[in-house]
């Protein structure tokens, strides 16, 4: 195969979600030679792109996401250490947890997966995530965003709570908060004091660039 049929069977297999073609392409594409950043900026990521627009246009759905986020999750297990040696540009670094007494991660799994297909560091803490624990890992970790993930209308106040947290901390100004989850709503991240909030994973992904990209421009350097 030549490298472009690579790079087309790594974007087509990804759209659809065939993750065990996924990973072939990916290790026959670095048997040959291929560059590991070729594969995940000119194929890997677009497609994955692609499929976060089809979901914005009711094309895909939930499962679609779901399962093209795999095929590239296998891909970035192989690539991910590749792309470390070669020092890669990171977009930007992202810790990310579901709130205390919150146990479901479907949903902040996905947005991980999305995240580092698009070039992120993602810490993912997990589920029950307690506040002082986030104010623990952005100390060590020192991201640009941090996630709280909420999937129970009886957790999304642990936002606030969590918000309060990083403002006792002295925290809160080093650090731009998204929250989400099914009963989240733009309104209930403004009235919590968030910085960003995103319905589904490919506008969490956008977001979450455009945020950085606005602190790094009001920072002066």
């Amino acid at each position: 195969m030549t490298h472009d049929e690579i790079l087309q069977g790594l974007y087509d297999n990804t759209l659809v979600g065939n993750a065990p073609e996924v990973k072939d392409l990916v290790n026959a594409g670095l048997e040959d030679g291929m560059d590991p950043e070729k594969m995940l900026y000119d194929a890997l990521i677009p497609s994955l792109e692609e499929v976060g627009a089809r979901f914005e246009r009711g094309d895909y759905f939930v499962p679609e996401m779901l399962i093209a986020a795999r095929a590239m999750q296998g891909a970035l297990d192989i690539l991910r250490p590749l792309l470390a040696e070669t020092g890669a540009q990171q977009v930007g670094t992202f810790v990310m947890g579901t709130v205390k007494g919150d146990v479901h991660d479907i949903g902040k799994n996905l947005v991980n997966i999305m995240l580092e297909g698009a070039g992120f560091q993602v810490w993912d803490l997990g589920v029950n995530v307690a506040p002082e624990t986030f104010v623990e890992k952005i100390k060590e970790h020192k991201p640009e965003i941090v996630g709280f993930s909420a999937f129970l209308t009886t957790t999304m106040p642990m936002f606030k709570a969590n918000i309060n947290a990083l403002e006792k901390a002295g925290i809160r100004d080093q650090v731009i908060v998204m929250v989400g989850g099914a009963p989240v709503t733009q309104e209930y991240a403004d009235a919590v004091g968030a910085d960003g909030y995103a319905a589904d994973a490919s506008t969490a992904v956008r977001m979450a660039k455009d945020l950085i990209q606005k602190k790094r421009a009001a920072v002066p350097a």
